[in-house]
């Protein structure tokens, strides 16, 4: 082989070696969450950069309905317009009529999870991590959901003080469209940081237990401070749900269902934020 032409191969090589390189990134590279790219006008909170950022295997839609049932609890069964079913906080005894997809929980309390979930369920996303203080790291498309979390601080159980670092886990669904989160067992009221990694929120499930979790004035601030359009009550323990919704002024609504379901879309999200207690947690 002559030397230009040896020089030539190994040219060709290495542009292969980095193209192939530069493929597999692509291919590895973590969908982008749109939530949070729009999020960026959202006052108080300074949002991350997300210039030149494109998504990577995106959760795509066919329709734009999604479908919200309560189940009991703090799960709610989340049905995309590609037929995926999602239960939130799953602990077992709340389960949709189908196998779900995908099930997410807490460890915040038995009742927000179990270590032994139908071993038919394809992805069971656990909101703590085993490694203690460590926050759980989950970033995966599933059909049309985009599905993530952002962990929060809990206090210790059973009255024995203390915090136990990122054993909590707000979970939020990307879906047609829609930026979805469910706030899980939240201990404490959210950071800068937090909001930032949370984006927008066009529906938000909030525990209303009155103190569990947080005091209705330190949980209404929280969904102030989000605001969503639609704000679905959940986790009812001890005080009525009026204590909750007595917190927001004129710039609510507030509605109770006669049902415990509801299907929205972007086109039909309330043009005021609308809390909508469901039937089961009134």
């Amino acid at each position: 082989m002559r030397p230009q032409h040896l020089v030539l191969a190994i040219a060709c090589l290495a542009a292969f070696i980095v193209s192939d390189h530069a493929a597999t990134a692509q291919e590895q590279r973590a969908p982008v969450s749109q939530c949070q790219a729009i999020a960026q006008t959202i006052p108080k909170a300074t949002f991350a950069s997300f210039s030149g950022a494109q998504p990577v295997a995106p959760a795509v839609s066919e329709g734009e309905d999604v479908k919200f049932t309560f189940l009991g609890h703090s799960t709610f069964e989340i049905d995309t317009p590609a037929g995926i079913i999602i239960a939130t906080d799953y602990n077992g005894w709340y389960r949709p009529a189908a196998l779900p997809d995908v099930v997410t929980m807490n460890k915040a309390h038995t009742t927000h999870f179990t270590l032994t979930p139908e071993p038919g369920i394809k992805h069971v996303l656990h909101g703590w991590s085993d490694v203690p203080g460590e926050a759980a790291k989950i970033d995966l498309v599933v059909g049309d959901a985009h599905i993530r979390n952002i962990a929060t601080d809990i206090r210790f159980s059973y009255g024995l003080g203390g915090s136990q670092q990122n054993g909590n886990s707000i979970f939020v669904f990307e879906i047609a469209g829609l930026c979805i989160g469910h706030l899980g067992h939240l201990h404490y009221e959210l950071t800068d940081t937090h909001y930032t990694e949370i984006g927008r929120l066009d529906v938000v499930m909030v525990p209303v237990d009155g103190g569990l979790t947080m005091g209705a004035d330190s949980m209404s601030r929280v969904i102030k401070r989000l605001r969503s359009s639609l704000i679905l009550p959940m986790h009812r323990r001890g005080p009525p749900v009026s204590a909750f919704v007595a917190m927001f002024g004129k710039d609510f609504d507030v509605a109770y269902a006669p049902d415990d379901s509801i299907t929205v879309s972007m086109r039909t999200l309330p043009k005021k934020p609308l809390i909508y207690v469901m039937k089961g947690v009134q």
